[in-house]
């Protein structure tokens, strides 16, 4: 149960971001401009499904990949942090939630070899 959680919300956060590429729309150009806008503008949420993947399988990497986007975003934000915080803490939280997940199936594992 608790594994789906992490992951939903994962999931939820990537279309949110997604969300922000639909701008490239709105510009009028042709249509590779608005391809070639799409696909730079779902670079970021091409890079969170990768590490919701990788999250997926190994529990603690993915959090510390997550965990590494959040404060590389703040980093970038730093100067308008409270407009960066609906991106940042959500990334914090997902990161934290699948090492909490990964830290648990560990100790759950060297429990059962005992």
């Amino acid at each position: 149960m608790f594994s789906w959680i992490n992951r939903t919300l994962a999931i939820l956060f990537i279309l949110f971001v997604s969300l922000f590429a639909l701008d490239v729309f709105g510009m009028g150009t042709g249509f590779w401009e608005t391809l070639v806008g799409l696909l730079i503008h779902l670079i970021p949420s091409f890079l969170l499904i990768v590490a919701l993947a990788v999250a997926w399988r190994h529990e603690i990497i993915g959090g510390l990949i997550f965990l590494f986007f959040g404060a590389a975003y703040t980093v970038l934000v730093w100067d308008n942090i409270i407009f960066g915080l609906p991106i940042a803490v959500p990334l914090f939280l997902i990161g934290i939630l699948f090492l909490i997940q990964g830290w648990m199936k560990k100790s759950a594992l060297s429990v059962d070899k005992k």
